[in-house]
């Protein structure tokens, strides 16, 4: 691809959900395409009772087109691939087909009927075995001004749940169309020309650039991508955005953990904090307040999530902890987080019922 053109003749941009099930049909699904150096228009999912597109619908509707001999860049907002760290943690071998099977093994949200969060909560699938932590960040998010992490559940502009949702479909894509198709940067920073090539978009990058006209949040997210990613191939600007201006180090790492187009390659300079440490700051652990998800204290408990449940403390409810040595999951009262052990491998008090 160096020192070439990379032709494109069509552009396809993707608004990832990874609400309910992947027979759902979303609002949030959006999908728009253009032919290169056109505007995109919206493409609505086959004639069926459901209104939106569904996950297994978009990725079908993918295979399709990936099929056609018309080489395409495709965008599709969501994580392609995890932290290193993740990895390492869970002795997996730094090998991306081999990840793919081995997510969707534990966490199968391309099945009917499930939903990401039975998968998290133990209902379906094995996800206690394949868990990670809020604080692991891949280098592309990093360097990239406002991206999360893609084990950062249940706050706003999270991109934890469609990414869990959506890579079990990478997997099925690429099992459908085999060397059909590039996925970049995992089968190599060069694509080769006249192959259709998927790869992982942030629309936050370029979606300010364009006028919102009467499109909602999703719709402008999906047609940002495809209007960029149409522009771009005509002009030049995909190809360098396509080749890395890192490390061989640098490289190797992101053709495990996956890369965002658009994000700068070097290394993003960050604000110093100016504010000081408040009286709701945690009494140990990785600070913050104590009751927030992705709150960590200083014997490695982690907060998941809140519960409406009353806990047997004065005015307390019950939060849902998680060992970050053997991965149990036990209730406790938001006034015990900071001090708690692990009742399972730490000695710790019997944790509250959730």
């Amino acid at each position: 691809m160096k020192g070439e053109t990379v032709t494109f003749a069509r552009a396809i941009g993707i608004d990832y959900s990874g609400a309910e099930t992947a027979n759902s049909s979303l609002k949030g699904l959006r999908v728009y395409m253009a032919d290169v150096g056109e505007a995109p228009r919206e493409v609505a999912p086959p004639p069926s009772p459901k209104r939106y597109w569904t996950r297994r619908g978009i990725a079908e509707w993918l295979i399709e087109r990936l099929a056609e001999d018309i080489p395409t860049v495709v965008g599709i907002d969501h994580a392609f691939s995890f932290p290193l760290r993740y990895f390492e943690v869970h002795g997996l071998q730094p090998d991306w087909p081999k990840f793919l099977d081995d997510f969707q093994r534990h966490w199968p949200t391309d099945a009917d009927h499930t939903y990401v969060d039975f998968v998290r909560f133990g209902t379906a699938g094995n996800g206690a075995a394949r868990e990670g932590s809020p604080r692991w960040r891949r280098m592309t998010e990093e360097r990239s001004l406002g991206a999360k992490s893609v084990f950062h559940f249940d706050v706003q502009g999270s991109v934890a749940k469609s990414t869990h949702a959506g890579i079990p479909w990478l997997r099925f894509i690429r099992r459908a169309l085999g060397d059909r198709v590039h996925f970049w940067p995992f089968d190599g920073w060069d694509a080769p020309l006249g192959k259709s090539v998927v790869l992982e978009v942030y629309p936050r990058l370029w979606s300010a650039g364009y006028p919102v006209e009467d499109r909602t949040p999703d719709q402008h997210d999906a047609y940002s991508v495809a209007a960029w990613l149409s522009t771009a191939a005509a002009n030049g600007r995909l190809l360098k955005a396509m080749t890395p201006e890192l490390s061989p180090p640098e490289m190797a790492v992101a053709q495990v953990e996956g890369w965002i187009l658009g994000v700068p390659w070097a290394p993003t300079k960050k604000a110093k904090p100016t504010a000081k440490p408040s009286a709701k700051m945690g009494r140990g652990g990785s600070g913050g307040k104590t009751t927030k998800a992705g709150y960590v204290n200083k014997n490695g408990q982690e907060v998941v999530q809140a519960t409406d449940l009353p806990g047997n403390d004065h005015n307390q409810v019950v939060y849902v902890l998680r060992c970050g040595s053997c991965g149990h999951r036990y209730g406790a009262n938001g006034s015990d987080i900071w001090q708690r052990k692990c009742p399972a491998c730490g000695g710790g008090a019997a944790g509250l019922a959730f």
